[in-house]
């Protein structure tokens, strides 16, 4: 059977920026064997297959997979994926803003779509999970033989190595600069031996030595047990990086907003809007934003499979 698919580039405002998405709007009929063999061909971070939700309340069900394995929450496929159904007509942006649902396998993830004359121009979730913390990381020298850097390189006061996840648990290593960023290098042998038991075995790299105006910080995201060598634009790691950070500003009351640029080392820059809600002192809500660009359609003639 022949299914109609879209792609764009998420987080970004310019053609072939940000991380790139394939979204199958409907695709009803298909399991989840087909929906992964069907990410592995497109072979991009992640593709999206678009359900009907199973409470009327909300908008759509989306099923999420990278080319190793299906995903229960993901944020640069949220935010694409609300941007293309508003450009296809299948969710309407009549207003300033308008609210959706999506069903992922974290829960409910709210949706709020920024639009002009119909169209959308930004779109930012809600993480359904608040950050969890995670178990005492690696030693530092562990971490630093892994990413092919010093242990000088790494922060280790305050600002440290710490497991946060918001339904996809990753190891949060602040760097001193970006010319230590750049030099990151993942070892796989000694990330084997380091992170593949560990509770949360994705990395995400970030400085607070960002580049452009406007911006806070800097990151790198690597997953290689998802088959990410190295993400463009990371929106689950985005909402859970606002818990690290929320957690160390001494703001009680309030929202905090932090600027992301990501994926500039290999040549797909992207910006990543990030908030904190803190209420008495405590991070009660996080969230991510970004625009997104339009890039392709087309059809794909997906044979059947047993499930």
């Amino acid at each position: 059977m022949r299914y109609q698919f879209h792609t764009a580039d998420v987080f970004t405002d310019r053609p072939f920026g940000g991380n790139p998405l394939a979204v199958f709007p409907d695709a009803r009929g298909l399991n989840g064997r087909q929906m992964q063999q069907v990410a592995q061909e497109l072979n991009l971070s992640e593709t999206v297959f678009v359900l009907p939700p199973s409470s009327p309340a909300n908008t759509r069900r989306l099923r999420i997979f990278t080319p190793a394995a299906e995903m229960p929450f993901a944020g640069h496929p949220t935010i694409g994926t609300a941007h293309i159904l508003a450009w296809i007509g299948d969710i309407r942006c009549d207003a300033a803003t308008t609210r959706i649902v999506f069903e992922e396998g974290v829960g409910p993830v709210a949706v709020t779509l920024r639009a002009e004359h119909g169209r959308p121009t930004f779109a930012q979730l809600t993480a359904a999970k608040l950050p969890e913390f995670g178990p005492p990381p690696p030693a530092p020298e562990a971490i630093a033989a892994m990413l092919s850097l010093e242990v000088s390189d790494l922060l280790l006061d305050g600002d440290a190595p710490q497991a946060i996840s918001c339904g996809v648990p990753l190891l949060f290593v602040p760097l001193r600069d970006r010319a230590a960023l750049r030099r990151a290098h993942l070892d796989h042998g000694k990330w084997q031996a380091t992170l593949v038991s560990y509770w949360a075995p994705h990395i995400y790299l970030f400085t607070y030595d960002a580049e452009r105006p406007g911006s806070q910080l800097r990151a790198r995201m690597f997953a290689p047990a998802l088959g990410i060598s190295e993400d463009p634009a990371t929106g689950g790691a985005a909402v859970a990086l606002a818990g690290y950070l929320g957690v160390r500003d001494s703001t009680r009351q309030g929202t905090l907003r932090w600027v992301i640029e990501q994926g500039v080392e290999i040549g797909r820059p992207s910006i990543l809007e990030i908030e904190a809600d803190k209420a008495n002192g405590t991070v009660v809500a996080v969230r991510v934003g970004g625009a997104a660009v339009p890039m392709s359609e087309g059809t794909m003639e997906i044979p059947a499979l047993p499930e």
